[in-house]
């Protein structure tokens, strides 16, 4: 649902710098231990362009979502996407990735 606001409304968002939250995809482009690839990610990252942000990864992987079952596996849910040209982030916190 919250792939569907924001693609609906982001003619309406202006002045963007990060985009953040657990937006319930996975998908083997951030979470290594995932094998496959998630047609919502392609919108996701839609999105993010169209906001002329790219995906910030940690310079370490790690899980984001812990299972509290035992036959489900740990995943990395929650993303930070940030404005490249953007001055606020002159410092190096993050890795940025541009090739999603």
């Amino acid at each position: 649902m919250a792939l569907k606001y924001l693609k609906d409304t982001e003619t309406n968002i202006h002045n963007v710098i990060i985009m953040t939250g657990d937006f319930n995809i996975r998908d083997s482009l951030w979470d290594t231990n995932f094998l496959f690839h998630s047609v919502h990610s392609d919108t996701l990252f839609d999105i993010a362009n169209s906001f002329s942000l790219a995906i910030s990864k940690p310079s370490e992987n790690f899980p984001t979502r812990f299972s509290d079952n035992d036959c489900n596996s740990n995943s990395v849910l929650d993303l930070v996407f940030l404005h490249l040209s953007s001055s606020e982030f002159k410092t190096k916190v993050f890795q940025i990735n541009n090739d999603h």
